[in-house]
């Protein structure tokens, strides 16, 4: 058993190897907390909880940090504009992604360090990138003297002499305008922190170099986010631990993102979908089958109608799950995938692969059920649920039974409801009135229910929006 995965570094596919045999060591950038996710940026926490999941499944011990960037110039403009404290906005975004990844069913990291908790490792680095020649304080601020590593760029295949580094305001006295800042000095009514530079605050990139020494030492696995973080931020996390003289990162890994009309889910565009607003819509598993289950390299084109689609086979799914445990009574777990299932996870996390054998799986499910082969129904649902619970999706799972519970209400008076009518279906049908049996059924169908005429009887679900 050998997991393979996409290295960007290197440009294509490679065994892992971790460090440490059996451990896996798994740093994450996470959420910018100026303003409540979206969908695309909870993508990147759920591609990396499948990817924490799989590892767990072959037997590693994870350890999965996922990073809170808590100060920067976004969320200290949002602060003016809204005459609140920085803090306040950062705790509060904070929480409303803590609980949209918990809503989508992602397990919580092993540590979640937070940006202005670890000022003092900040400090320390940058005063040992001093030291050795690779950065300078210039008018408060520190700078990374790019020149001074022969590497840079060589993640994002780069020219030096072509490159345009991004800068933010009050970044004077750069020796060159391609160096970029650690370290910002303090502006009046802005939060800062005392360093032997003078008072200021960090630059997002030395954030998550400094925490991922911390956390994870001068060397670990695999480093993720999204493909927007290959430059500036993941190439300058690189030159900065480098220098500094770690070994850093071995594998990194970096996700698409969710599109809509060809362009990035951004709040800046104005084009985002909230999360808050998603769960409110459609049923949080759901959504995490629409987001987790294409490969998490791909691009995911926002639609409704592709969520529509998603619930459709989730459904079809969930159903095979339900009528088993309603015929047979409860059914654990496979102890193991099917090996068709683990091929395709260890071959760079291909979930759309995978997904494609539990689609087998219900089907020959289904086909044991209507053969009323309750054996075979068994065998399969249990794989079924095996698979399902590597991806986060087993609707059995404790986590989505708090889902099931608050809907349980409502399903009764729906059942209630629906029998009434289906009775009625059933008395045309005695007296051989066909049309009016036809119509009560298309009726009940454009009400979004399906019915199903089994040997018990007829049966009724939700159908897809």
């Amino acid at each position: 058993m050998t997991i393979r995965l996409y290295d960007t570094s290197a440009r294509q596919i490679r065994d892992f190897t971790p460090l440490t045999p059996g451990c896996v060591s798994i740093y994450l950038c996470g959420a910018t907390v100026q303003a409540a996710p979206h969908i695309g940026h909870i993508r990147s926490g759920l591609n990396f909880d499948i990817m924490r999941r799989w590892f767990a499944y072959r037997g590693y011990d994870v350890t999965f940090i996922r990073n809170v960037t808590d100060i920067d110039d976004k969320i200290i403009k949002k602060a003016a504009e809204q005459g609140r404290p920085w803090w306040s906005i950062g705790y509060e975004n904070e929480r409303a992604f803590n609980d949209g990844y918990a809503a989508l069913g992602c397990l919580p990291p092993t540590y979640e360090p937070r940006a202005t908790g670890h000022v003092t490792e900040m400090v320390e680095m940058m005063r040992g990138l001093i030291e050795r020649g690779h950065a300078y304080e210039a008018d408060g601020n520190v700078y990374f003297d790019v020149r001074s590593y022969e590497n840079y760029l060589e993640l994002s295949n780069q020219d030096l002499d072509d490159l345009r580094q991004p800068s933010g305001e009050g970044e004077t006295g750069k020796r060159d305008p391609r160096d970029f800042a650690m370290w910002k000095a303090a502006k009046p009514g802005e939060p800062s922190w005392e360093t032997p530079w003078g008072r200021g605050r960090p630059g997002w990139h030395l954030e998550c170099s400094a925490m991922a020494h911390k956390y994870l030492g001068a060397a670990f696995d695999i480093h993720g986010g999204g493909l927007d973080l290959i430059f500036p931020h993941h190439e300058n996390e690189i030159a900065q631990a480098k220098a500094y003289g770690d070994e850093f990162a071995r594998y990194w890994v970096h996700n698409a993102w969710v599109t809509m009309a060809g362009d990035k889910m951004s709040k800046s565009l104005g084009n985002s979908v909230l999360v808050s607003e998603m769960v409110k819509q459609w049923r949080p598993i759901v959504l995490r089958y629409y987001l987790g289950t294409p490969h998490y390299r791909s691009m995911i084109e926002y639609s409704e109608e592709a969520l529509r689609e998603a619930e459709s086979a989730f459904a079809r799914i969930e159903g095979f799950v339900q009528r088993v445990v309603e015929k047979a009574g409860p059914v654990e777990p496979a102890p193991e995938v099917p090996p068709a299932f683990a091929e395709a996870m260890d071959d760079d996390l291909g979930v759309p692969q995978a997904l494609a054998i539990v689609h087998t799986a219900v089907r020959q499910g289904n086909s044991a059920l209507a053969a009323d082969d309750k054996e075979a129904a068994v065998e399969r649902v249990a794989e079924v649920r095996a698979m399902l619970g590597v991806l986060g999706l087993d609707p059995l799972d404790e986590h989505w039974a708090g889902e099931a519970d608050r809907s349980d209400d409502l399903h009764g008076v729906v059942d209630s409801l629906v029998r009434l009518v289906l009775e009625q279906r059933e008395s045309a049908r005695a007296r051989k009135d066909w049309a009016t049996a036809d119509a009560i059924r298309d009726q009940l169908g454009q009400s979004g229910l399906v019915i199903e005429d089994s040997p018990d009887g007829p049966r009724w679900s939700l159908g897809p929006r």
